[in-house]
């Protein structure tokens, strides 16, 4: 079902790209961005303030916006509780952990950096880019699956055509000037998704008929009586903390604003930013107990992916120009994502890959990075597109758990002084090799305790092989 024509479809995405990219222009002309650090971290200048708005809208990633409105729909106030407080917990570590890593390692660019200085390993060095590299390679895919789905279905333009668009549209904003172009942009994005979502959701709330239209989903579709339900909390709640903690983690996008926030500000940045985030998936949840209200008949269109359960609910309660607000939100929160993970590959590319002998060479190797990027990110997005039964929670708990990989070792290298390069080494390779392939399996199976296992396997794997190879200590 399409509610508006192929024909605005294509207007409204080249109006979007003609605003955000001046506006990216006009911000570029005044800063420093020609330089590596400039580039790269926006000179280390960044405020706690525009910094906490960075921090809530890149991590505003499509589950943010589609999985915390599915969840509540399909498991009501369960599962937005367990999909909402481990996301806020994710960026709340940061005010822990940034600080540390701005104390060991003040002029760092990237944590994979990080840890071959700490561990003196280039086989470690080579064995976490891999999931660093790869965790921003899944954000350039999952914004472009969720984007061109919800864009596919609001106009009937043809999914395969949609991300394409969708992903030169970031890409040229984004190399204007790295970095730089995500923290103003991210400002701006954020900006739009709280002023829209103040006007349209009380709207619908309105026309669905007050808060007890709300109330009344609840306990969504699968009738969970429980926000505590220990179903939910065991086959959801652990896969999805031991995930959105790990991606955190995992996360260059995350490292990047801690190294390019201003000294002293950056316990306060995170913290803001996790406030400002939680807010947003709280928020747009009730369309998901809106859509699982019975009385009020939303039904997705057959073959819809049920993320995009938050669109429908608007469209069938909301007209045509309230329709067109939440897509600019959700495609506001998209973009914001895909511009920080196009930022985030291009530090580890130039950092930890190419080493580039001067400014001019990093910044044209760092624009090189995020157009290589972007066409294996649509690539893989394509393919998805063609895999049954595969949708965008699914794409989002794999990249979450390759991330779990690195989780531990990540951690112990901030506070343990005799992590040794062989526990985290083999550690990690059997995580990869042995614990991937049995979360792979086991999602395919859909069964919740070999789900829940394997995920643990691949945390308790890691740490075991740290603590059983730990660095000796050299006696006087």
């Amino acid at each position: 079902m399409n509610f508006v024509s192929p024909a605005i479809g294509y207007w409204f995405l080249f109006g979007f790209a003609i605003v955000i990219t001046l506006f990216t222009y006009f911000f570029a002309r005044r800063s420093g961005w020609q330089t590596k650090e400039g580039f790269l971290l926006a000179n280390r200048k960044v405020g706690w303030v525009l910094g906490g708005f960075s921090i809530a809208s890149s991590w505003i990633w499509a589950p943010a916006l589609f999985v915390s409105v599915q969840v509540a729909y399909q498991k009501g106030l369960a599962g937005i509780f367990w999909f909402t407080l481990p996301n806020i917990l994710a960026l709340l570590i940061f005010a822990v952990f940034a600080p540390k890593i701005r104390a060991r390692f003040p002029e760092g660019y990237t944590f994979t950096q990080f840890i071959r200085y700490r561990l003196q390993s280039d086989r470690v060095h080579k064995i976490f880019l891999f999931p660093y590299i790869f965790y921003q390679l899944m954000a350039v895919v999952v914004q472009l699956f969720a984007g061109g789905s919800l864009l596919s279905l609001l106009t009937g333009i043809p999914l395969t055509t949609i991300m394409p668009i969708l992903a030169l549209i970031v890409l040229i904003y984004t190399s204007i000037s790295g970095f730089q172009a995500s923290i103003v942009t991210d400002f701006v994005q954020l900006g739009l998704i709280y002023v829209v979502g103040l006007i349209i959701l009380p709207l619908a709330w309105h026309a669905a008929g007050g808060a007890s239209a709300v109330s009344a989903g609840f306990h969504g579709v699968q009738n969970i009586q429980s926000m505590l339900d220990p179903g939910v909390a065991f086959s959801f709640g652990i896969v999805t903390s031991i995930g959105l903690i790990a991606g955190s983690i995992s996360d260059q996008s995350n490292w990047q604003r801690a190294f390019a926030i201003q000294d002293g500000q950056v316990v306060r940045a995170f913290i803001f930013g996790s406030v400002l985030f939680g807010l947003v998936p709280i928020g747009l949840s009730t369309l998901g107990f809106l859509g699982a209200n019975p009385a009020l008949g939303i039904t997705l269109p057959e073959g819809v992916d049920p993320s995009m359960i938050g669109v429908q609910t608007v469209a069938s309660l909301l007209p045509f120009w309230a329709v067109s607000l939440f897509v600019v939100m959700l495609l506001a929160g998209l973009s914001s994502a895909l511009d920080a993970g196009l930022s985030a590959a291009s530090s580890l590319w130039v950092t930890d890959v190419v080493h580039p002998k001067d400014d001019a060479a990093a910044v044209k190797s760092a624009r090189r990075s995020m157009v290589a990027m972007t066409v294996i990110g649509l690539l893989v997005s394509l393919a998805a597109v063609y895999v049954p039964n595969f949708g965008l929670q699914q794409l989002w708990w794999v990249f979450n758990t390759i991330a779990a990989c690195v989780m531990v070792p990540t951690v112990l290298s901030l506070y343990w002084d005799r992590l040794d390069e062989r526990g985290v080494f083999w550690g990690v390779l059997v995580a990869f090799f042995v614990g991937i392939p049995l979360f792979v399996y086991s999602n395919l199976i859909d069964n919740p305790v070999w789900i829940v296992g394997s995920t643990l396997f691949v945390v308790g794997v890691t740490l075991a092989f740290c603590l059983a190879f730990p660095k000796k200590v050299v006696r006087a």
